[in-house]
């Protein structure tokens, strides 16, 4: 298999693809050297979804019904929760985590080179959660959950015809959470753009819309990048693509739940 869309330099991790399946044995690289530390990849990979206001968007007033509001804030509560290595519950979420990725094989540490198979940079998750916070870690739980085979799909890289250098499972999903923030504009006292009021709508009807939402923008994420033909140095692209899509589609009229939404069908 032949690497695709390469180019010159970039210092984040890129997940080389050996024949067909995960290459349990192997540890990530770029331009084969290994190359760790999560500020390499979420700072590249976040540069470019970052939340583009707009004139009109500066102008909006959405008054919010008491059952979003409520709505808003619990979720809010959450997004400003540290992912925190020494709590319990993180802990229990994270070995959660691996049991639902690897139900076969048994995780030696919280701390393991093991780690890299998901798609962290290193042996420690914890350092790669600074970009998302602990909601990113319940969004990949709810994923692994709620659509195991979309989830076993996507950590196997098991769909379409793959580029020699991937993504990063679990770092693209810290990605994804901290993209759907920006977009949806959860940290305002109140959207201040039309793509999160109409969220807010959805979310006063299923408490667990983000976490939807989440594996809905994973999906279709992988999907763009299999349109695109994409390698490691498109990932920017791929994200900003799977942002247009994602905006436009929660426009839509005739959607009236996160269900309705086309790239729905792409879940398992």
């Amino acid at each position: 298999m032949e690497e695709r869309g390469g180019g010159g330099g970039g210092s984040f991790v890129a997940v080389r693809r050996i024949s067909q399946g995960l290459d349990r044995g192997s540890t990530c690289h770029s331009n084969s050297e290994a190359v760790t530390g999560s500020a390499a990849w979420l700072g590249r990979g976040l540069s470019c979804v970052c939340a583009q206001r707009r004139e009109s968007d500066a102008r909006l007033s959405i008054d919010l019904t008491p059952s979003q509001e409520e709505c808003l804030q619990r979720l809010q509560s959450r997004i400003d929760v540290a992912y925190d290595s020494s709590n319990p519950e993180h802990q229990e979420a994270l070995r959660a985590l691996w049991n639902a990725a690897f139900p076969e094989e048994e995780l030696r540490g919280l701390i393991s080179e093991q780690w890299k198979d998901m798609g962290w940079q290193g042996k420690d998750p914890s350092t790669d959660f600074r970009g998302g916070g602990f909601i990113s870690l319940e969004n990949l739980l709810y994923f692994a959950k709620n659509f195991p085979k979309s989830f076993q799909d996507l950590l196997r890289k098991q769909e379409g015809d793959r580029a020699l250098w991937e993504y990063p499972f679990a770092v693209a999903g810290v990605n994804i959470t901290f993209m759907l923030t920006q977009m949806l504009d959860i940290e305002a006292v109140k959207p201040r753009n039309l793509v999160g009021a109409s969220f807010l709508k959805f979310l006063a009807d299923n408490e667990s819309a983000f976490d939807l939402l989440y594996c809905i923008a994973f999906k279709l994420m992988d999907h763009q990048w299999l349109v695109m033909r994409a390698s490691y140095m498109d990932f920017n692209a791929v994200m900003k693509a799977t942002r247009r899509q994602l905006e436009t589609e929660l426009l839509q009229d005739n959607v009236t739940r996160l269900e309705d939404l086309p790239s729905y069908n792409l879940l398992c």
